[in-house]
């Protein structure tokens, strides 16, 4: 089976198992896993934080970002497509009581900074407090440019807003950035935000977790609520230990990910009926012109050993657990539906 659904399938590599099985445990609700502490300080390090806290997943740690930055009844301006909105289940507006005010995005995923300036409430007791932009990179497979997130972080500071970065797939965009050194090019895209959230669980691999980071008074008040939000796990090296193999070993090889999407996207290209955009990374979008023949196309696939999704457009994600070969067979099973 030729998984295609989400770069979330991937399975530990065996060298990630080796490293998870020889990893030091300590207890982390004491704060006294040597395996998480490693990973907290170096990833800080690496992106150029203060401070680190690791999270069961990716919801969690926007989540809890937002709950340090925002208190009951102020505002974060968010994306109408991101995560942070749409795909966590409201979570800021249910446990935190902050309201989302979402936004149109433009074509290449970035939100106008007229929009921004627009939607951020006066001082007035009529108004949720804006306190927040958040953004996301990649967001939909698309990288947001560098001189747009100086400009919108540049927004946001003179308005007195806090930034974060819900960065998922921050490496993909790094890698997308800047091949040749992706760990500077991650840490400039982060240089502009207050907090960043990173997930081992997509493309880099990791079977679970991530890791929100930012300064040590925002991680302190992060921490309190991942404790209220269940995320103390205990002997918790043993995840931390396969993030922390991924940090090292999986982020360059991300370039594989995305020339194979865009193989992917070439060999759909011309497909009567077929609009597939050309992916920046490792997600390849198409859309099927005629809504009844789009219904039979996903279980078509699965029929030919070939998973994808169809949630709201047809979505196709490469992973380090597909090479050419599984490309190529799904180009073939998408071809071989559009000439019946």
């Amino acid at each position: 089976m030729i998984d295609l659904r989400s770069d979330t399938v991937t399975r530990p590599t065996a060298a990630m198992r080796e490293a998870m099985m020889a990893a030091p445990l300590g207890d982390d609700v004491f704060g006294d896993d040597p395996s998480v502490n490693r990973l907290q300080e170096d990833l800080a390090a690496r992106l150029g934080f203060e401070a680190a806290l690791f999270m069961p997943t990716g919801t969690q740690s926007n989540l809890c970002a937002l709950m340090a930055h925002c208190q009951r009844g102020d505002e974060y301006l968010v994306g109408q497509m991101a995560h942070t909105y749409r795909w966590e289940g409201g979570g800021a507006a249910v446990l935190g009581s902050i309201q989302p005010q979402p936004l149109p995005h433009q074509p290449d995923g970035s939100l106008l900074l007229a929009d921004i300036e627009a939607n951020i409430k006066p001082d007035d007791a009529h108004f949720a407090r804006t306190r927040l932009l958040t953004l996301e990179n990649t967001i939909g497979g698309k990288v947001l440019p560098m001189d747009y997130l100086a400009a919108a972080s540049a927004l946001a500071q003179r308005r007195g807003l806090a930034r974060h970065l819900d960065g998922a797939r921050l490496f993909n965009a790094a890698v997308a950035v800047d091949a040749a050194d992706p760990y500077a090019a991650a840490r400039r895209i982060c240089s502009h935000f207050d907090s960043v959230s990173v997930c081992f669980s997509k493309g880099l691999g990791a079977p679970v977790g991530s890791v929100l980071c930012g300064s040590r008074d925002f991680i302190k008040a992060a921490h309190r609520w991942r404790k209220m939000a269940g995320g103390g796990m205990r002997q918790a090296g043993l995840l931390a230990a396969a993030a922390h193999h991924a940090l090292d070993h999986h982020v360059r090889r991300l370039a594989d990910d995305h020339a194979l999407a865009r193989r992917l996207a070439e060999g759909l290209a011309g497909v009567p009926g077929l609009a597939v955009e050309t992916p920046q990374t490792n997600i390849v979008f198409a859309d099927v012109a005629d809504a009844e023949r789009a219904a039979g196309l996903l279980p078509f696939l699965k029929e030919r050993g070939v998973l994808a999704t169809g949630l709201y457009r047809l979505r196709f994600v490469t992973h380090l657990d597909v090479d050419a070969a599984g490309v190529d067979r799904a180009i073939a099973a998408v071809r071989d539906y559009f000439k019946a």
